[in-house]
C-alpha cells in the first residue's frame, strides 16, 4: 500500500505472492466527488451560496429583527415563512440538478471493480485504464502496446508503451501468481510525461521505471489484444485527477450586480427609515401634547432607535422577497427552451443541447472570451486524404458532391494513369511511395483489411492509396506487399529513417521488386525543397499547389524519392551502424547520419490531408468575432497542427502577422515578451490584427508571477491566441489568468477529459458530446453536440436570457419601490406613526399573485428582437455583452422613475378624493399601482398576463370584501367592494392615474434624438413584418476597436503564410519505428487471443 506519510519523496508498493488479480470489466472508474455537492458538504455549501445573495442575507436580518418584542408592525413570521419557502425551493432545484448531473456522469461509465494500489490488472483492446498502471506484459511483439491519450493531451496519434524485459515474459496465471517484489516511485504529481520509479523483483537486480512503462488513467488501450499491469496510483492520486480542479460554485455577473443593487435599495430603505424617524420626532414634538388619543410616550434616545427598527421592518419589502423565486422559475423555463431547441438538435446522434444548470443563462449573453479545444471540438477528429498534386497536376480540386466522409474523389487521376498519360510513371511511383513509406500495420479480417497506425495522417495516406488501387496487404519484419494493377509487388525494407519534429520528415530505404535501391521520403515542404536535386521537375507548380492547400487549412506533405547505387548505400550503412553504437548524443548523431543520404531528391508531388472541421465551424467563428467575442485556441496538440486548423476555421488569415513565443528558460521568456510589448508601443493593450502562438514549455515560464502580467497584456493585444502542447492544468491556468485579471465573462468549450479543468474554471463551461467520452459534457454547465451550436446558444439564447433576466429584475425593483414609497408619502399624512396604507394580506399577495404573472411572462417571452436578426447581425450581441442595460446607473433611473410614479399614484388620488372615503383612496392607489407596474412592459405574449392580473385583482377584491365575519379576517375590508366599485371617482382614477404616470415615459422616448442599433433593427422588423430582407446588407458601425497601423516588430513576428505542414507521428518513443515495423509479420496466421489463451501461450519464440 502507499505510505501514510504523504510528504515522503517516494512511495512503496508491495507485491506479495498471490496478489489480487483483477480483470477490468468496465471502461472507466468514476468518482462521485466530481459532483458539486456531497452528502456532508451540501448544507454548508448551499447555505453559503444562498446567503451570499444580498437579498437572502437581508431578509434573514429582517427575520431576526422581527423576533424582537413590540418592534415589528407586521408580525414575527411574515418574512421567515417566505424565506424558508424560497430556501426549500432553491435547495430542491440544486439537489435535482446535481443529482441529474451525477446520473449522467455514471450512466456511460459504470463503476469498475475496486482497484487498489499493488493490484495486478488486465485490460483488453478498447478499454480505458481506471488507474495509473506499470505495464508488465502485453499481447504485442516486444511487449509493446498502443494507447490513445486524447483524454489527457488532445493528441490524436497513438503512443507506444513497452514493458520491461524483466517482466515481458510473464504471460500465464502461474507466472503472475508467483510475482513478488516492490516498486518505489515518486509521490503523486500532475506531470503526465514524467515518472520515476524502481522495480525490485525478489532475487533480481533493481530495474528503473520511466514514463514509457506507465499507462495513465484515462488513456485507452488501442490495437492491442490485452495487457497486464501493476497499479501504482489510484483515485485522486492518479496524474489525471491531479490535473483536475474542484467543481466551483458559479454565480453570474447579473447576480453580482443585483447584489449591489440590493445594497443600494437597502441604503434607500435606511434613508426612508431615517426620514420617517426624524418626521416622527418632529411631529411628536409639535403635536404630541395635543394628541390625547395617542398614549403618552417618553421620547428618549432608545425610542429613536426603536422607531428606526420599526420603519426598517415597515419598508423592508422595498427589496422584493419574491425576486429570487421568480428568477428561479424564469431561468428554469429558459433552460427548457435551450433543451427543446430543434436548431441545436444533432440528428445524426439524436443529441439535443442541454442546460445542466439554469443559474448561468444570462451569463451566456455576456461572453467576451471563448477558450476552445481543437481536437473533437473544432474538428471531427477524422483524417481524410483530400487532395494531391502529382507531376505538376492537381487532383481532387474539382467540385464534387459533398459527402459525409469528404474523401478524395477525382476520376481524372486514374484516367491519366490508365490511359498512358505522360505523367503515368510519376503517378505510379507516387502511389507506391504512399503504400510503402510508413509504419502502418495491416490487419486482415476475411476479405477486409484494416490499418492500425500510431499516426492518423499515415493511416489516411495508406487508405487513400488503397482507394486508388494500390492496396497495402502485408508486412513482414523486412518487407511490405502491395497489390496494384492486378499484380503483387514486394518491397524489401532495408532501413527506416525515423520522423522527428526537428527533421519534419520520414524516409525508408527499400529495394524495389526490380532490385533497384530507392529512398522514399515524405515531409514538410521547407525541408524537402532545400534537398531537391537541380534536375527535379514541377518545383514551381507544386509550390503553387502547396500554397493553395495551405490556404484551405489542409495538412500538406511533399513526396520525393532518390535512386541509390549499391556503393552509396553500403558506405552510408557502415556509417549508420557505427552511429547506432554511439552512447552520447545518439539522437543527434542519427539525424546527422540521415542527412547525409537524404539529398538530391526528385520531387513527385504533394498530399493534402484534411482534419475535417465540424459543420459550419468557420461561419460560426466569423460570427462570434463579429459579435466582439475573442477566441483563444488551447490544445495539447502540436503547433503545426493547431496553426493549420486555425487557418481552416478562419481564426487566422493569410495576412495576419504571428508573434511566436518559444523559449526554454524564464529569462528568455521574459526577454521575448518584454521585447514584443516594447515593439507594440502604444498599440499594447489595444486589439490588433495579430496572432500570438505559444507552446506549453514556454507558457510554464510565461505564467510565472514576474512575467504573467506582461504576457497577459501581450495576449490581450492580439486578435487570436493559440496555445499548443498544453497540459489540462495549463489550460485551466490560462482561463483563470484571464478570468482573474480581465473584467469580462469567459467561456471554455471542449469535448475531452483533458478539457474538464478549463471548463470548470471558466465563468461558463460548455461540453461537446464528441468521440472522447462524456467527461467534458458531464462536468459542464451546458452541453451541445456541435461547435456550430455555440452560435445560437450565445447570440440568441444568451442575449434573450440576459434581456429577460435583467428586465425581470428591474421590473421587480420598480414595482416594489413604487408601492413602498407610497407608504412613505402616507407617513406624511399619518404623523409618521408607522401605520400602513394597504391592507396586510393585499400587500402580501402583491408580489405573490397580483404582479407575479406579468413578471414571469416578461422573464419568459421578452425578446430584444427576433432570432433571425440576432443571427444576421451578430453586432447586436455587444449590447448585452457590455452590460450597459443593467448597472447601477440604470437602477437609479428606474428608482427615480418609480419615485415620480409613486408621487403621482398617491397624491393625485388623494386630491381627487380629498373629501371622499379613505378606503377608496387606498384602493385607487393600490389598483393604479398595479396598473402602472404592469404597463411597465407590453409584449405580444403578455396580454393574457396583464389583463388576467387586473381581472384577478377585481375578483379578489370583490370576494375579499365579504369574508368577514364568516371568515374572521380583515374586518376593515367589509363592504368596500360595494362602495368602491360604485364610486365614479374610483373608475376615473383607475384610468386617469396610470395614463398620467405613463405619459412622461412616452414624452421621454419621443424626445430621444439618437437611435441605437437595437432600435433600428426593431423598426426594420416592424416595417417588414418580422421578415428580414437578406438581399441587402445593413451597415453598422461596430464598436470594436478600430484597426491600427502595425509598427515594425522584431524577428519573432512571422509574416509568411504557413506552409500547411502538420504531420502527426510518434517520436522519441521507447522503441524505434524501425524496431516496431520489424516486429510484425502479418503473413502468418494470427489467432485472436482471449483471456484463456493468454495464460497458456507465450508471444516470444
Amino acid at each position: 500500500v502507499f505510505s501514510d506519510n504523504k510528504c515522503c519523496e517516494k512511495d512503496k508498493i508491495s507485491l506479495e505472492k498471490g496478489q489480487h488479480f483483477k480483470t477490468l470489466l468496465y471502461p472507466l472508474l468514476v468518482f462521485s466527488d466530481t459532483a458539486k455537492y456531497s452528502l456532508w458538504s451540501f448544507l454548508p455549501r448551499y447555505l453559503y451560496l444562498q446567503f451570499s445573495k444580498a437579498a437572502n442575507a437581508f431578509f434573514l436580518f429582517i427575520t431576526i429583527l422581527q423576533q424582537i418584542p413590540d418592534v415589528s408592525p407586521t408580525g414575527k413570521y411574515t418574512t421567515l415563512l417566505p424565506l424558508l419557502i424560497i430556501l426549500v425551493i432553491s435547495g430542491i432545484k440544486e439537489i435535482v440538478e446535481d443529482y441529474v448531473s451525477l446520473l449522467l456522469l455514471n450512466a456511460p461509465n459504470p463503476t469498475a471493480l475496486g482497484v487498489n494500489v499493488g493490484d495486478i490488472v488486465k485490460a483488453t483492446d478498447g478499454q480505458f485504464l481506471p488507474a495509473d498502471v506499470v505495464l508488465i506484459s502485453s499481447s504485442q511483439p516486444q511487449a509493446t502496446c498502443y494507447v490513445a491519450t486524447s483524454n489527457l493531451d488532445g493528441e490524436t496519434n497513438l503512443k507506444i508503451r513497452q514493458a520491461l524485459l524483466e517482466t515481458a515474459e510473464i504471460q500465464t496465471e502461474k507466472q503472475l501468481s508467483s510475482l513478488s517484489g516492490k516498486i518505489e516511485c515518486e509521490g503523486p504529481n500532475c506531470h503526465f510525461n514524467n515518472f520515476i520509479g524502481t522495480l525490485y523483483l525478489n532475487g533480481k537486480s533493481p530495474v528503473s521505471i520511466g514514463p514509457d512503462q506507465v499507462l495513465l488513467r484515462g488513456t485507452q488501450l488501442k490495437n492491442t489484444d490485452w495487457i497486464f499491469g501493476i497499479v501504482v496510483y489510484t483515485g485522486f492520486e492518479t496524474k489525471f485527477m491531479q490535473n483536475a480542479v474542484q467543481s466551483p460554485l458559479k454565480r453570474s455577473r447579473v447576480e453580482k450586480v443585483t447584489n449591489v443593487q440590493i445594497l443600494v435599495l437597502f441604503l434607500m430603505l435606511l434613508v426612508m427609515a431615517l426620514v420617517s424617524c426624524v418626521g416622527a420626532a418632529f411631529w411628536n414634538g409639535t403635536y404630541g401634547e395635543n394628541t390625547w388619543y395617542i398614549g403618552k410616550k417618553d421620547h428618549t434616545s432608545p425610542s429613536f432607535w426603536f422607531d428606526i427598527l420599526m420603519f426598517i421592518i415597515l419598508y423592508h419589502n422595498l427589496i422584493p422577497i419574491s425576486l429570487l423565486v421568480t428568477l428561479e422559475i424564469v431561468k428554469s423555463i429558459q433552460a427548457m427552451f435551450i433543451n427543446w431547441d430543434e436548431d441545436m438538435h444533432y440528428e445524426r446522434n439524436d443529441v439535443y443541447a442541454m442546460a445542466r444548470t439554469s443559474s448561468l443563462n444570462e451569463e451566456l449573453g455576456q461572453v467576451k472570451y471563448v477558450f476552445s479545444d481543437k481536437t473533437g471540438t473544432l474538428t471531427c477528429n477524422i483524417m481524410t486524404f483530400k487532395k494531391c498534386t502529382i507531376a505538376g497536376i492537381i487532383y481532387g480540386d474539382r467540385p464534387c458532391p459533398i459527402t459525409e466522409s469528404s474523401e478524395f474523389s477525382d476520376p481524372k487521376l486514374l484516367e491519366n494513369f490508365e490511359e498512358d498519360h505522360p505523367t503515368k510513371e510519376y503517378i505510379k511511383e507516387f502511389l507506391f511511395l504512399l503504400s510503402v513509406c510508413h509504419t502502418v500495420v495491416p490487419e486482415r479480417d476475411g476479405n477486409n483489411i484494416s490499418y492500425q497506425a500510431s499516426s492518423p495522417d499515415e493511416a489516411a495516406l495508406v487508405k487513400g492509396a488503397k482507394k486508388l488501387g494500390f492496396v497495402f496487404t502485408a508486412r513482414t519484419p523486412y518487407s511490405v506487399t502491395i497489390e496494384a494493377m492486378g499484380e503483387e509487388f514486394t518491397f524489401q525494407i532495408l532501413n527506416v529513417l525515423e520522423f522527428s519534429s526537428n527533421r519534419k520528415r520520414m524516409s525508408v530505404i527499400v529495394r524495389t521488386p526490380t532490385g533497384q535501391l530507392r529512398l522514399y521520403c515524405k515531409g514538410a515542404d521547407s525541408v524537402i525543397y532545400e534537398r531537391l536535386s537541380e534536375d527535379s521537375l514541377f518545383v514551381k507548380e507544386t509550390l503553387t499547389h502547396l500554397e493553395s492547400f495551405a490556404r484551405e487549412g489542409l495538412r500538406t506533405l511533399c513526396i520525393a524519392y532518390i535512386d541509390l547505387t549499391e556503393l552509396e548505400y553500403q558506405q552510408w550503412l557502415a556509417m549508420y551502424e557505427e552511429v547506432c553504437t554511439v552512447v552520447q548524443d545518439r539522437a543527434q548523431s542519427l539525424e546527422h547520419c540521415y542527412d547525409t543520404i537524404e539529398k538530391k531528391f526528385l520531387l513527385l508531388g504533394a498530399t493534402a490531408i484534411e482534419d475535417r472541421l465540424q459543420a459550419r465551424v468557420p461561419e460560426t467563428i466569423a460570427n462570434l468575432l463579429k459579435a466582439n467575442i475573442r477566441i483563444w485556441l488551447l490544445t495539447g496538440d502540436k503547433e503545426e497542427t493547431a496553426v493549420n486548423i486555425a487557418y481552416s476555421c478562419k481564426l487566422l488569415s493569410g495576412h495576419m502577422p504571428h508573434i511566436q513565443l518559444n523559449a526554454n528558460s524564464l529569462e528568455a521568456t521574459q526577454q521575448m515578451i518584454d521585447q514584443n510589448c516594447q515593439d507594440l508601443g502604444a498599440l499594447l493593450g489595444k486589439e490588433n490584427d495579430l496572432a500570438l502562438i505559444i507552446d506549453g514549455k514556454t507558457l510554464k515560464h510565461a505564467l510565472h508571477f514576474e512575467v504573467k502580467k506582461s504576457f497577459l497584456n501581450l495576449a490581450l493585444s492580439c486578435r487570436a491566441v493559440l496555445c499548443c502542447r498544453l497540459s489540462p492544468l495549463q489550460k485551466a491556468e490560462i482561463v483563470d489568468l484571464v478570468k482573474s485579471h480581465v473584467r469580462a465573462i469567459t467561456l471554455a468549450i471542449g469535448d475531452g477529459a483533458n478539457d474538464v479543468g478549463m471548463i470548470q474554471t471558466a465563468h461558463v463551461g460548455v461540453g461537446i458530446s464528441g468521440n472522447e467520452g462524456m467527461q467534458a459534457t458531464n462536468n459542464s454547465d451546458y452541453a451541445i453536440a456541435q461547435f456550430s451550436h455555440l452560435e445560437k446558444l450565445l447570440l440568441v439564447h444568451g442575449a434573450w436570457s440576459y434581456f429577460r433576466v435583467t428586465k425581470c429584475v428591474l421590473y421587480c425593483f420598480y414595482k416594489n419601490v413604487v408601492l413602498y414609497i407610497i407608504e412613505l408619502w402616507f407617513a406624511f399624512v399619518n404623523g409618521f406613526s408607522g401605520q400602513i396604507l394597504f391592507e396586510r394580506w393585499c400587500i402580501s399577495l402583491y408580489n405573490v399573485i397580483f404582479t407575479s404573472l406579468p413578471t414571469i411572462t416578461l422573464g419568459i417571452f421578452e425578446q430584444c428582437c427576433s432570432q433571425e436578426s440576432l443571427l444576421r447581425y451578430p453586432q447586436l450581441y455587444i449590447i448585452s455583452q457590455t452590460g450597459d442595460i443593467f448597472n447601477i446607473k440604470v437602477l437609479w433611473i428606474q428608482c427615480i422613475n418609480a419615485f415620480v410614479h409613486s408621487f403621482i399614484l398617491f397624491w393625485l388620488p388623494t386630491k381627487m378624493l380629498k373629501h371622499g372615503n379613505s378606503f377608496i383612496i387606498s384602493n385607487i392607489c393600490q389598483r393604479a399601482c398595479y396598473s402602472v407596474s404592469m404597463m411597465f412592459f407590453f409584449l405580444q405574449f403578455s396580454h393574457l398576463a396583464i389583463w388576467g392580473s387586473i381581472l384577478i385583482w377585481l375578483v379578489f377584491f370583490t370576494v375579499y370584501s365579504f369574508f368577514w365575519p364568516t371568515i374572521p379576517i380583515s374586518p376593515e375590508m367589509t363592504g368596500q367592494a360595494s362602495m368602491v366599485l360604485a364610486c365614479p371617482y374610483f373608475w376615473l382614477g383607475f384610468f386617469l392615474v396610470p395614463i398620467v404616470c405613463l405619459i412622461q415615459n412616452v414624452i421621454w422616448k419621443s424626445n430621444t434624438c439618437s437611435r441605437t442599433l437595437l432600435e433600428v433593427v426593431r423598426e426594420m422588423e416592424s416595417s417588414r413584418g418580422q421578415e428580414l430582407d437578406c438581399s441587402g446588407e445593413f451597415e453598422f458601425l461596430s464598436p470594436a476597436c478600430s484597426l491600427y497601423a502595425l509598427c515594425a516588430l522584431t524577428a519573432s513576428l512571422c509574416f509568411a503564410l504557413a506552409g500547411g505542414y502538420a504531420f502527426s507521428q510518434v517520436e522519441h518513443a521507447v522503441i524505434s519505428q524501425e524496431e516496431l515495423v520489424r516486429s510484425y509479420d502479418t503473413t502468418k496466421s494470427k489467432t485472436r487471443r482471449t483471456f484463456s489463451t493468454a495464460f497458456s501461450e507465450s508471444i516470444f519464440e
